[in-house]
């Protein structure tokens, strides 16, 4: 019975030194997972799920930097060990929505002051603390101007890199 024995391509694949190493030849490793097995995949879940999270882009807010319908992993935990820099990118809820109204809206914008900072925009470009600001990621020479604001304690200054089509803190 020739359909028992083992096929020509098996036995080339077997005898062929440079894949002898291959797991799959024992097929072993597919055994089903005992309870240690399924631990670490809730342990791994839950990791997952407390410390990050998937978003996409829906806007053009963060262009050229992030486009539209990019897949971002968002990664929660760090902002628990050190405070944010200057040009980190974060992801917020509004901060003009009041409670009860559509809790899923999350933002994505780069931080450009920190507390104690005062920001202008004027002459399409951002001044921080009188100093204007040299950045090579945004889309283009802002259009508007702000007036001098002063950023409180515990609070951020946050703009898009997109700086004439984003909802950020120029608005706010």
């Amino acid at each position: 019975m020739s359909f028992l024995r083992p096929s020509a391509l098996y036995n080339f694949l077997i005898s062929y030194p440079a894949l002898r190493w291959m797991p799959c030849q024992s097929w072993g490793f597919l055994r089903w997972p005992g309870l240690d097995g399924f631990f670490r995949l809730f342990v791994v879940a839950l990791l997952w799920s407390t410390f990050s999270e998937l978003r996409y882009i829906p806007s053009s807010s963060m262009y050229p930097t992030l486009r539209v319908g990019d897949r971002i992993i968002v990664e929660k935990a760090l902002y628990y060990i050190r405070s944010p820099a200057i040009h980190d990118i974060v992801t917020f809820k509004d901060p003009t929505q009041h409670s009860g109204e559509n809790t899923d809206a999350v933002f994505i914008k780069r931080i450009v002051a920190k507390a104690g900072d005062t920001v202008e925009v004027h002459h399409g470009a951002l001044y921080i603390n009188g100093i204007a600001q040299q950045e090579d990621f945004i889309a283009g020479s802002p259009t508007y101007t702000t007036q001098l604001t002063y950023v409180p304690n515990g609070h951020v200054y946050v703009l898009g890199d997109n700086r004439n089509n984003s909802y950020d803190s120029h608005v706010w």
